[in-house]
């Protein structure tokens, strides 16, 4: 039997996610650096390497001048601007990126899953495009452990992927909601290696 089709997500490896941007996770960096080791040791193990990104024009209540950290947020990933692009340090691993999934236009949007790439005529789903290659299973890496890697997860489990979250490519926003987040990503089937950076 021929090994299931295994793509690698990187979840917002962002520069206003890194330190230094507005909205940093300790570790941001690092993670970035690591996402590129792991791309080009391991690149060719992956039928697919695909990117996503927060890509906010007006996100409504998602950003404010007072977030509470749970529903809203200090302005970050606008169209346009530096904080939106990926951080130097996953530069090496971005040669590799078959797609890039960009979501939040409008929205808040955490997960993936809500993202959407255009290839010729056609807006694509992170779904329907790792359907159309025969991807089976998902390793998920990035950007917050306990925020958009956690809901990209939890996506990819519902919509039928072996999702596994490579934790020590990872960086974790803070420690209760970082472990909260292991727990219902391990409740909801997600299979975890490894320990966060920072968090």
């Amino acid at each position: 039997m021929a090994p299931a089709r295994r793509a690698l997500v990187l979840v917002d490896v962002q520069n206003d996610f890194c330190e230094g941007g507005s909205l940093a996770v300790a570790g941001g960096a690092e993670v970035a650096r690591r996402i590129s080791t792991h791309v080009r040791e391991h690149h060719g193990e992956y039928a697919a390497v695909v990117a996503t990104a927060d890509w906010h024009e007006d996100p409504g209540a998602h950003f404010s001048d007072a977030p509470d950290f749970v529903d809203s947020w200090p302005a970050h990933c606008r169209v346009g601007t530096d904080g939106a692009l990926f951080h130097p340090g996953a530069e090496e691993a971005f040669e590799h990126v078959d797609a890039v999934f960009r979501k939040g236009q409008h929205s808040a949007a955490y997960s993936g899953f809500e993202g959407s790439t255009v290839e010729g005529d056609r807006r694509l789903g992170l779904a329907e495009w790792l359907r159309e290659r025969r991807v089976e299973e998902v390793d998920v890496v990035g950007i917050a452990t306990d925020h958009c890697v956690r809901a990209t997860a939890l996506d990819a489990a519902r919509e039928g992927f072996a999702t596994t979250v490579l934790l020590d490519l990872t960086a974790g926003v803070a420690p209760q909601t970082t472990a909260a987040a292991l727990d219902e990503l391990a409740g909801a089937g997600v299979a975890l290696t490894g320990e966060p950076v920072g968090a």
